[in-house]
C-alpha cells in the first residue's frame, strides 16, 4: 500500500510539473501589444466616446470575451431605452435603403438573420456568403442560438462599418441581458468615426466562423469558440499581421460618469507582470499588455447587465 501511495504521489507530482511547464510555455508565447486610449469626454450617453486601440505589427491570434459583470447576481431590472439627453445627432449622415429581414441560415440550434434598416450612416453594400448563397447590402447580422426553449441573440455584426457586439447567455435569474461595448477587428481607420472597411464576408455554420476580407487587403476569421451563461469567447486569427500604423483591433464604448457608462475601468496585464494594473478609463493613457479587461465595478444606470470585455492573450503565431 505504501508503494501504491508513493506511485500516486509521484504521478500527481508529474502532472503538476507538466501543468506548470505548460502554463510557463503559454506565458512565454504571449505577445505584448500597445494599448492606446483615444477616448474623449461626452455628455451624450448614446455616443461611443470610449476608443481603445490595440496596435502591433506582429499580432496574429487573440481572444475576445464578453463576460457578465461581477455584480450580475444582484441585477433585478435593467434600463435599455436610449438616453438622448444632451445628444444632437442631426448632422449624422443617413443613406436611405429599403428595409427588409432575411434568414441566411437556420438549423435546430443556430440561426443567422440579416437586416436592412431604413437608413445607415455608410452606403457600403458588403456581400455576405453562406455556402452557395450570397446576400448584399445588409446593415446588421444577428447570430441566434436555442437555449432553454428560447431563441437568444449572442452576436451582432454591422458589415458596412465592421462593428461587433457580443453577449453571453443570460444567467438563471434573468431572461435577458443588454449589449454594451462594441469592438472592431481588422485595419482600423478613421472616416468620421473609427471603422473597418470590409470587402466581403463568409459564414461557415459548421465551425461557427466568420471570415472577413478587408478592402485594404488581408482578412481575419472570428470563430465562436464557446458560449455559456457566464461568457462568450471568440477566437480571432488574422491572415497576416497589420502594420503598426493602424490598430489591428479596437474597443468602442460609452462613458459619461461611473454610474452612466458601459465601460468605466480598465485593467491590463503586462508581460511578465506579477499582477494586473487598473485605472479609470478616462485617465488611462497607454500601456504595453498581453491581456486587457474593460468593464465596471459599480452598477450603471445605462445597460446595467451589459458584459465586461476581455481582449487577449495576444500571440504572434498563426
Amino acid at each position: 500500500m505504501q508503494c501504491s501511495a508513493r506511485r500516486r504521489a509521484l504521478r500527481g507530482l508529474a502532472l503538476a510539473t507538466g501543468l506548470v511547464a505548460s502554463l510557463a510555455a503559454a506565458r512565454a508565447e504571449e505577445l505584448a501589444v500597445e494599448v492606446v486610449n483615444a477616448s474623449e469626454p461626452t455628455l451624450c450617453a448614446e455616443t461611443d466616446n470610449v476608443y481603445l486601440k490595440f496596435v502591433s505589427a506582429a499580432a496574429r491570434r487573440f481572444r475576445i470575451e464578453a463576460v457578465h459583470p461581477a455584480y450580475i447576481g444582484t441585477v433585478v431590472a435593467d434600463r435599455a431605452a436610449p438616453d438622448l439627453r444632451h445628444c444632437d445627432m442631426s448632422a449624422d449622415p443617413a443613406y436611405p435603403a429599403k428595409p427588409r429581414r432575411v434568414t441566411l441560415f437556420e438549423s435546430e440550434e443556430w440561426q443567422l438573420v440579416g437586416h436592412v434598416f431604413p437608413s445607415f450612416w455608410r452606403p457600403n453594400a458588403v456581400p455576405v456568403r453562406i455556402g452557395e448563397r450570397t446576400e448584399s447590402g445588409l446593415h446588421l447580422l444577428q447570430l441566434w442560438t436555442r437555449f432553454q426553449e428560447r431563441a437568444e441573440e449572442v452576436l451582432a455584426f454591422y458589415p458596412a462599418d465592421g462593428y461587433w457586439r457580443a453577449r453571453p447567455l443570460p444567467p438563471a435569474h434573468l431572461r435577458w441581458t443588454a449589449y454594451g461595448s462594441s469592438f472592431l477587428v481588422g485595419p482600423v481607420e478613421m472616416s468620421g468615426r473609427p471603422l473597418v472597411d470590409i470587402r466581403a464576408i463568409a459564414f461557415d455554420p459548421a465551425s461557427r466562423s466568420f471570415h472577413l476580407a478587408f478592402a485594404r487587403g488581408g482578412g481575419a476569421t472570428l470563430r465562436l469558440e464557446s458560449l455559456d451563461q457566464e461568457r462568450i469567447v471568440l477566437d480571432v486569427s488574422l491572415d497576416a499581421p497589420i502594420a503598426a500604423e493602424r490598430p489591428f483591433a479596437a474597443l468602442r464604448s460609452m462613458y459619461v460618469t461611473d454610474v452612466n457608462a458601459d465601460v468605466a475601468q480598465l485593467a491590463w496585464r503586462p508581460k511578465e507582470g506579477k499582477g494586473w494594473r487598473q485605472a479609470p478609463v478616462m485617465t488611462f493613457d497607454r500601456a504595453s499588455a498581453v491581456e486587457v479587461w474593460a468593464g465596471r465595478s459599480l452598477p450603471s444606470r445605462h445597460n446595467l447587465s451589459a458584459p465586461d470585455m476581455v481582449f487577449g492573450p495576444f500571440r504572434a503565431g498563426p
